[in-house]
């Protein structure tokens, strides 16, 4: 099955267009996973079982896990033995280097650990990003226009009559034979996404920056237009929604309900999903 079709497939099987964020920060983990040997599988462990039925998919970021060495790198392994196969994975790595390079990386983090999605840099241009395209079954998000305070500094550069996270759109889309390629924009950035919604419905889209970066969701929802096939990352607001000294149960109705009211909210926003 083809990203894509997975994706829609995610999305219509739990009526969800969000995907939940496991960053897992050992000085915010409730007190009570502390006491495992595992304590990062442990809290990857019960955020995916309380809340499969409510993501389309779940997205890890490396640097969680690398920052951890061997304890975080079996994390990862053994977080995506519990993600059920039919919902999506997103390896949030933002790698970028040359072509011999990229191909390790995209051995490992596509073969050796098995995700079905990248978030990749496109500063050094097509054959850092070609390694990643070669198979239909997986899918490369390229860095657009993010949500952070300096995401200006060089994305919104002026280069003749577009900006530059706009030259870097109408290079790379055509570089994938097998429409495996979407883009990160930030969810700040409703005026670039509705003109990019207008310019390509079609092409998937991975939009961080709801929830603990506050920005409007209705605003966003507006800006989408006849783009169906976009996805609504959020982390913080979920998996650290709990209090620290909270029980287990404590633990997983909190995780559960920010989830559920999150894609709630999202799905009161569409026609239909």
């Amino acid at each position: 099955m083809s990203y894509p079709d997975k994706l829609v497939s995610a999305v219509s099987k739990n009526n969800s267009r969000i995907v939940i964020g496991l960053d897992p920060d050992l000085t915010k983990l409730p007190s009570f996973i502390l006491k495992y040997n595992s304590p990062v599988t442990e809290f990857n462990r019960l955020i995916v079982e309380c809340t499969s039925d409510i993501a389309a998919g779940y997205k890890l970021n490396m640097a969680f896990y690398e920052y951890l060495m061997k304890q975080g790198i079996d994390a990862v392994r053994e977080t995506l033995e519990v993600i059920p196969g039919n919902l999506i994975t997103i390896c949030d790595a933002k790698r970028g280097d040359i072509d011999n390079t990229a191909g390790m990386y995209a051995k490992t983090y596509f073969e050796i650990y098995g995700f079905d999605a990248i978030t990749l840099s496109p500063y050094m241009g097509q054959d850092s990003v070609m390694p990643f395209l070669g198979s239909e079954n997986k899918f490369v998000y390229l860095l657009a226009l993010t949500s952070n305070k300096s995401s200006g500094d060089f994305q919104m550069l002026k280069t003749g009559s577009h900006y530059l996270y706009e030259n870097v759109i109408e290079k790379s889309i055509s570089w994938s034979d097998y429409k495996n390629l979407g883009y990160v924009f930030g969810a700040n950035h409703t005026e670039e996404i509705r003109k990019f919604a207008g310019s390509y419905p079609e092409v998937p889209l991975l939009i961080p920056g709801i929830g603990a970066q506050a920005n409007d969701l209705k605003r966003l929802m507006n800006s989408l237009g006849s783009n169906n096939n976009f996805i609504i990352n959020s982390s913080r607001n979920i998996i650290y929604s709990f209090e620290k000294n909270c029980s287990e149960k404590e633990f997983v109705d909190s995780v559960r309900n920010s989830a559920k009211k999150l894609k709630e909210e999202i799905n009161s926003m569409i026609v239909s999903v």
